[in-house]
């Protein structure tokens, strides 16, 4: 049969018939070609696959044991059941009013951070109830019973200001410092200044840095008590380590004020080293510095 037509047509109608050939002779049949993809741009959000998402664990808090897992003879209110309040350093009668921690830090540390805040109990007690509010974890209720706290403490020194802080034993004046000295980064030098009847009538830093026998100088240390008439002195420093065991430097200092005081009428009645936890050592105890008193 004979069609006619454009030689493009006969063209088409021959490769058809060719096609159809091979399909009745069961031949495979040619695939067709794949049209060509264009190429993916590098803005193209198809072609660019996922990133990963990214794994947000939570930061590790540090374990801090809340007051119930401490040993009794650790907590606060049974120490202060057992001993008395004298007993208690700073931040272990206001951990007291506290009651609770937050998540990490029990009431005792969280009261050691407030009284390091305001640089100790006197800065605590000019704060205002805002600034107390501020603090993490302390809320209307804790703030208020702090306030209370202080102004019955204001209340009863006003009605005998002759009475002052009367240093009996080395705890006594441990628990002056121990709250705002055990958190300072770097070692601090204090003097305490006392009159007679062993009050403390004074507090001095003289010391900010390393304290060893070749930085501290005796006249520096007894100055604020010459000026002051002061008849005796406790010398205190921290260590940022926490360990309070004394160093030979320590007790090198510590030999040296006590000879150096002997000569100005000025007592040495004992050197603290604080250290962290609520821990000290007095050298007086361990007989350390002062064998030529």
């Amino acid at each position: 049969m004979v069609i006619a037509g454009s030689p493009a047509e006969v063209t088409a109608l021959e490769d058809f018939r060719a096609e159809l050939d091979r399909i009745i002779a069961g031949a495979p049949v040619a695939p067709a070609p794949a049209a060509s993809a264009p190429a993916a741009s590098s803005n193209d959000c198809a072609a660019t696959a996922p990133a990963p998402p990214q794994s947000r664990r939570p930061a590790a808090v540090a374990y801090q044991p809340t007051i119930s897992q401490l040993p009794a003879s650790e907590r606060p209110r049974e120490r202060l059941r057992e001993h008395g309040p004298r007993y208690l350093n700073n931040a272990e009668l206001v951990a007291i009013l506290l009651r609770t921690g937050t998540r990490g830090e029990n009431a005792v540390n969280l009261a050691q951070r407030i009284i390091a805040e305001f640089e100790g109990l006197a800065g605590l007690a000019r704060a205002g109830y805002g600034e107390l509010c501020r603090q993490h974890g302390v809320r209307d209720a804790k703030t208020s019973m702090i306030m209370a706290a202080l102004e019955l403490g204001r209340r009863i020194a006003s009605l005998a200001p002759e009475e002052r802080a009367q240093i009996s034993c080395p705890q006594d004046a441990a628990n002056l410092v121990l709250s705002e000295m055990s958190l300072l980064a770097q070692e601090n030098l204090v003097v305490l200044l006392l009159n007679t009847r062993n009050q403390v009538v004074g507090k001095r830093t003289i010391y900010i840095g390393t304290v060893n026998s070749s930085a501290v100088r005796p006249a520096e240390v007894l100055r604020p008590a010459i000026r002051e008439n002061a008849p005796s002195i406790i010398v205190v420093h921290n260590h940022p380590s926490g360990d309070p065991t004394p160093s030979p430097e320590d007790v090198s200092v510590t030999r040296d004020l006590a000879a150096a005081g002997k000569l100005m009428d000025i007592e040495l009645l004992d050197h603290l080293v604080i250290g962290q936890g609520g821990r000290f050592a007095s050298l007086k105890e361990k007989k350390l510095g002062f064998d030529r008193t």
